[in-house]
């Protein structure tokens, strides 16, 4: 279970506490719930606190997923985790859709908008939509834990693997080239590269060893171009062939292999072009930044013995990381970037023209779609407390998403607001299998009716 949040009465951020003594506080009237993602509680009168301990916050930006980690760098103690889900392809699926109507438009006799691709300047540092949204979900989290936690200090993973040293090994120290990270480096860049299954028969979830598509007997080099991944069977049934000899009767897996050895790859491309605005980004915080790359990462988790998950790579990001990771209480919030709806007024055919009417209010009695609220009903025949996600209708009637089930026709009057909808949906992790499952922070929920967001 993840510490909750505590700020004062001045909004300042104090040293997180357990659930349970945030429960006691809660119950004992002399705190209220301020925000449910992350937990939050606000003093309600000036106590005692402890000298506040400085936290570190761990990011292991991703493509498609960040990891988010509060560390305690004196104790070792894993504060907060968070897996932060981005919506980069949904953009750029967006923008594709936008970009086929407004050309089918022009090649038909009807309104269209007119080209303007000569008209645009781009502003230094300009990034394509789906990298800059990237780079504000992370900024946003970044803030939004900054507002709620005691941080002093940044780390976080500013390369996955670097290419130009794996090509070129001299390029830097060669004591830190040909040192313990070496192998780290190259393991990771090739596990990305041929996405973690042999390349010869395809098998997931076994250990692989590093091949050489030309074997070093003949001639083959360690460059990375000539380096692939392969389980134990297939490597030494290869031994010394040449490839095409090796798979002869396999034209396609050849075809296939030859074809993703000049692949590039897409997410790491996405990665390495939004790395240096993210670092400067994280600078203008004006908190102290700390950089690591993958293969660091990777042999930090793998000294320690921790499973793989985006969440525990973060903690694992830097020099700094403690010897010893207290994470085995600690569940992860899964955070999923949604955005904040579209601009488009309706819904357009595939020809182009409008097939639904204009937008209606977004708000209805103070609610908006995704809110996340409490409906107590005092009457009728779906009395009861409902806890979810509300949909709203015109009618003042909404639909409520419940774990068990969508309830339909709950009236505006019954309904509380516990979390407003701000772009992202949440869900809450699940334990370690080593780790037996025990209460977390979801029995708080039951303090939440009117409480006062951020």
């Amino acid at each position: 279970m993840s510490n909750a949040c505590v700020i004062d009465s001045d909004y300042k951020p104090l040293n997180p506490v357990h659930p349970a003594r945030a429960r006691l506080l809660l119950r004992q009237g002399k705190a209220s719930v301020y925000r449910i993602y992350p937990f939050t509680i606000i003093l309600k009168r000036v106590i005692e606190q402890p000298e506040v301990q400085p936290l570190r916050l761990k990011l292991d930006p991703g493509s498609k997923t960040t990891g988010i980690a509060l560390v305690n760098d004196a104790t070792g103690k894993v504060v907060f985790a968070a897996e932060l889900a981005h919506r980069g392809q949904a953009i750029k699926a967006s923008l594709d859709r936008r970009r086929v109507v407004r050309r089918s438009r022009r090649q038909h006799k009807t309104r269209y908008r007119k080209p303007r691709f000569l008209n645009r300047r781009r502003k230094p540092g300009w990034l394509p939509p789906s990298l800059e949204s990237r780079l504000a979900t992370i900024l946003t989290w970044v803030v939004r834990l900054c507002r709620y936690a005691p941080i002093a200090a940044l780390s976080m993973e500013l390369v996955k693997f670097d290419v130009q040293w794996i090509e070129n090994p001299g390029i830097s120290g060669i004591e830190y080239q040909q040192g313990i990270l070496q192998d780290y480096e190259i393991r990771e860049y090739l596990l990305e590269k041929w996405e973690r299954t042999c390349a010869y028969c395809g098998t997931r979830g076994v250990p692989l060893q590093i091949e050489h598509i030309q074997a070093q007997a003949k001639d083959g080099t360690n460059r990375e171009s000539n380096l692939t991944l392969a389980c134990e069977p297939c490597n030494r049934a290869k031994g010394t062939q040449d490839i095409r000899v090796f798979l002869a009767k396999k034209p396609e897996v050849l075809k296939r292999i030859l074809a993703q050895v000049k692949r590039p790859l897409k997410d790491a491309s996405a990665v390495n072009a939004t790395r240096w605005a993210l670092y400067e980004r994280l600078k203008a915080t004006g908190m102290p930044v700390e950089c690591g790359s993958g293969g660091l990462t990777k042999y930090n988790r793998t000294k320690r013995g921790l499973p793989k998950t985006h969440w525990l790579d973060a903690a694992c990001v830097g020099q700094s990381t403690p010897e010893i990771l207290a994470y085995k209480e600690t569940v992860p919030l899964l955070i999923t970037a949604t955005g904040h709806g579209s601009r488009q007024m309706c819904r357009m055919s595939r020809h182009g023209f409008p097939r639904t009417g204009p937008k209606q209010a977004k708000r209805v009695r103070g609610f908006q779609t995704g809110d996340m609220v409490k409906a107590i009903v005092t009457s009728g025949t779906k009395r009861g407390t409902y806890v979810g996600k509300v949909a709203v209708r015109n009618n003042g009637y909404f639909d409520l998403s419940t774990p068990k089930g969508t309830i339909q026709g709950i009236a505006a009057r019954f309904c509380r607001t516990v979390h407003r909808c701000d772009g992202y949906q949440y869900q809450q992790g699940r334990v370690l299998p080593s780790l037996p499952r025990k209460e977390g922070l979801l029995p708080l929920l039951a303090h939440a009716q009117g409480s006062p967001q951020a």
